[in-house]
């Protein structure tokens, strides 16, 4: 499922923009949504596009807005593809999860989750960061399980649920 239109600097968002920005400038190579991930949604097989992929086989998702769609996903690809290295950065951690619509006495209610994207991720066991990596992600060195788990869900594209 594509998520918004292409920029005319060949990006989706301002985020991702600055992040590629900013790894061009630390002279760090990426390819930028040129890999599916196969990953099983129960009862049917789904893809997830990767933002960016680094050298060191580290997965950079940019987010500004990270709904309860985007969550489930990453959550079932962090279960089925443990060995992924998949790292967050977002417009703004501090975010709260999408508001959540409560009916009460026949009124649609609207009330913040206080869970934020941080403690999301820290829950869930991701790293993160706000506007773009920390330059060190970019140095790690190559973790062999991580690239060896991306081309594993790469060959992944025929199987079924």
């Amino acid at each position: 499922m594509e998520h918004g239109p292409i920029r005319s600097d060949g990006f989706r968002s301002g985020l991702e923009a600055t992040n590629a920005g900013l790894l061009r400038a630390a002279g760090i190579q990426f390819e930028y949504e040129k890999r599916l991930i196969y990953y099983i949604v129960p009862r049917r097989r789904a893809s997830y596009k990767p933002d960016f992929v680094l050298p060191n086989g580290i997965i950079l998702e940019t987010k500004g807005i990270f709904d309860a769609d985007d969550r489930q996903k990453h959550l079932l690809i962090k279960q089925q593809y443990p060995d992924l290295d998949i790292r967050f950065v977002f417009s703004r951690s501090a975010s709260t999860l999408t508001k959540v619509m409560k009916i009460v006495d026949g009124q649609k209610i609207r009330r913040e989750n206080p869970t934020t994207y941080a403690s999301w991720c820290k829950t869930h066991g991701f790293l993160y960061s706000d506007k773009t990596p920390p330059i060190d992600w970019l140095h790690e060195p190559p973790n062999e399980k991580s690239i060896a788990a991306l081309q594993a869900a790469a060959e992944k594209a025929d199987f079924e649920p």
